[in-house]
């Protein structure tokens, strides 16, 4: 993979699950990475605190990005520490709901499309300033927005909404050398997909795949810091499936 000596990356919700390993993986490539949690401050530090015994630059920076204006907030704190040059950009940060339609609650909904949908368009607008030539913004999609699985209706439209914003973005953003990709990972051992850890919910998880064992977050933050690296320059405007085959 091409280093990333030199750049600067934020990650959000890189406390825990593929966050975390999408900032472990940018800063084992070299990048100053910018650790951004929601609540989880001990964990983000702890990731911070990994990357600097590796020999890596990091901090962490806090805000809910329920909140309105927590992406303004933010990219504030995120120019007062790199400066000028944004080199990579994650919107990693989720929530999910896993609800019938009939039991779906507005705030719920509402929620759902404040952090998957709202924040990350908000955040790229506000970071766009000291986004240039050579940076890379990467989303996160979902299996769920391409294949019904389980009653993740509201949550699947979010990722729905994240996959046409990167065809957007990309084509906006291309003539100032900015490339817009998005990642679509199916089941994750992660706290998001807690189900997968009982029996039923692996076997659920395995039938619906092609290679037979469930996901680590390594699996996908690995895939996330070649798309930020100058190995992938020639991608764009593309949701890229990383999910073990599943529902081939």
């Amino acid at each position: 993979m091409t280093r990333l000596s030199g750049k600067t990356a934020l990650v959000t919700g890189a406390s825990r699950g593929i966050g975390r390993s999408t900032a472990l993986a940018l800063a084992k490539a070299g990048a100053q990475v910018l650790v951004h949690y929601g609540s989880s401050a001990t964990d983000a530090d702890e990731v911070v605190r990994q990357i600097r015994a590796g020999g890596g630059r990091a901090d962490a920076v806090g805000a809910d990005l329920a909140v309105a204006d927590a992406p303004h907030k933010l990219a504030v704190q995120v120019r007062k520490i790199i400066g000028d040059r944004l080199d990579i950009l994650v919107a990693n940060a989720g929530v999910t709901a896993s609800v019938t339609i009939e039991d779906a609650t507005v705030e719920e909904f509402d929620r759902l499309f404040a952090v998957n949908v709202r924040a990350p368009f908000f955040l790229v607008q506000q970071l766009l300033p000291i986004l240039g030539t050579g940076s890379s913004i990467v989303l996160l999609s979902s299996l769920a927005a391409h294949a019904s699985v389980g009653t993740l209706s509201a949550y699947a439209a979010t990722k729905g909404a994240v996959d046409t914003l990167v065809k957007h973005f990309a084509t906006a953003l291309g003539e100032r050398g900015i490339r817009v990709n998005a990642v679509a990972p199916g089941v994750v051992a992660t706290d998001m997909s807690s189900f997968a850890k009982t029996d039923a919910g692996r076997d659920f998880t395995l039938s619906l795949q092609a290679l037979k064992r469930i996901a680590q977050p390594d699996d996908i933050g690995d895939v996330i810091a070649f798309l930020a690296s100058d190995a992938a320059r020639w991608i764009t405007g593309d949701t890229i499936r990383v999910d073990g085959g599943s529902k081939l």
